[in-house]
């Protein structure tokens, strides 16, 4: 009797854990609820809030972002519910309205962080969006400091390297530095970009090289990620020294660190570079003011100002040498469409082959994903 008992409980227990380490949170819960239900192209968002006087469902795919809302309905047992028709496939962001205070699902574990927000994630199954799911064979995504003697601090960057890597010690690999946009960093392109699922698919698909991504900090005053409460250097961007600071790191500093510390094609040929809005910025900065650097470039949603040095500028880029210039812009990217016209048309007139990739949308991360998984397989070709 006494084994059947310790039977009894360490079944309960595992039960228990199945939904949540500290069981004292759950104990009042009388009913498993499913958040959110993917099923018949429609979409079932589910919260238990018994108190509750008004629930609403907000989420990006909505027709206003920022303040749509749709109301849910309460049911038996407290439980407030609304089914919508499912958007087109992709990865979307959603949370509740409780009585006007935005709260997260709490049944959903699937959860990126966006600057200082946390926003759960609906996948959306289909065709474009099916390498943001997990690949059968799956690289590592790894975070490493580095010493900037420039910046005068030392800093974490993201390290992807590929299926097989660690097997093959004599295989050596080009290299993509991937640059987030502002308010982002080292976790920007890992947990909103999916960049380590879509490279793992492509190469598993044989639609793009295996490469090592390294995804650094743009911000030149963070040492790392917000989430890890490290003090933040003051960068005086007035004084000439800190000019172009964060590019002049990225090419002095990270660029020979990865060559040193992992097994690199440590030529030109071997590096493309690629960032969104103010890591395209950086793409377009660091290319110029270091032209035969990188040999693909690929800037996302930033575009570029007409300048009397622009011209002169590209044509250092043109005589170094390069085999990919790569622009992608939603049309309804009123922060960078205009320019990324403008860097198209001064490429055209400087006799620079290169690539406008004009999709829908804005300045969103359902473009940058998309953007990743089209340039990725013409990289190191």
């Amino acid at each position: 009797m006494k084994k059947f008992f310790m039977l009894f409980a360490v079944a309960a227990m595992s039960v228990g854990t199945a939904f949540g380490q500290e069981l004292a949170n759950f104990a009042g819960q009388r009913q498993r609820i499913v958040s959110p239900e993917v099923k018949d192209g429609k979409v079932t968002f589910r919260l238990s809030a018994d108190y509750a006087t008004q629930v609403k469902l907000s989420g990006n795919w909505m027709a206003n972002p920022w303040t749509g809302t749709i109301d849910m309905t309460k049911g038996e047992g407290g439980v407030w519910e609304v089914t919508i028709d499912a958007p087109e496939p992709e990865i979307y962001t959603y949370n509740f309205v409780v009585d006007g205070v935005a709260v997260n699902d709490p049944m959903n574990y699937l959860v990126q962080r966006d600057g200082t927000r946390y926003l759960n994630m609906l996948f959306i199954p289909g065709e474009r969006s099916e390498n943001y799911y997990e690949a059968s064979q799956r690289g590592s995504v790894t975070y490493r400091w580095y010493d900037s003697k420039s910046l005068g601090i030392r800093r974490r960057m993201a390290v992807y390297t590929p299926f097989g890597y660690e097997d093959n010690p004599k295989a050596k690999y080009p290299v993509l530095y991937l640059l987030h946009g502002g308010g982002g960093d080292e976790e920007a392109w890992v947990s909103m970009g999916r960049a380590a699922q879509i490279m793992d698919n492509l190469i598993e698909k044989g639609l793009a090289k295996p490469m090592i991504v390294v995804m650094p900090n743009g911000n030149p005053g963070q040492q790392a990620a917000p989430t890890l409460n490290l003090p933040v250097k003051t960068i005086d961007r007035n004084d000439p020294s800190m000019e172009n600071a964060y590019v002049n790191s990225l090419v002095k500093e990270i660029v020979p660190f990865i060559d040193k510390e992992y097994r690199t094609v440590a030529k030109p040929q071997g590096r493309a570079i690629a960032g969104l809005s103010m890591g395209g910025g950086h793409t377009t900065s660091a290319t110029i003011l270091f032209p035969g650097v990188f040999d693909y470039i690929c800037p996302m949603s930033c575009g570029i100002r007409e300048s009397d040095h622009l011209d002169a500028d590209l044509q250092g880029i043109k005589k170094a040498g390069y085999k990919l210039y790569w622009i992608g812009v939603g049309k309804e990217d009123n922060l960078a469409y205009k320019g990324s016209l403008v860097l198209d048309e001064a490429l055209t007139r400087n006799g620079m082959p290169h690539t406008l990739y004009v999709s829908e949308d804005a300045h969103v991360w359902k473009n940058w994903r998309l953007y990743l998984n089209t340039f990725a397989k013409l990289l190191f070709k």
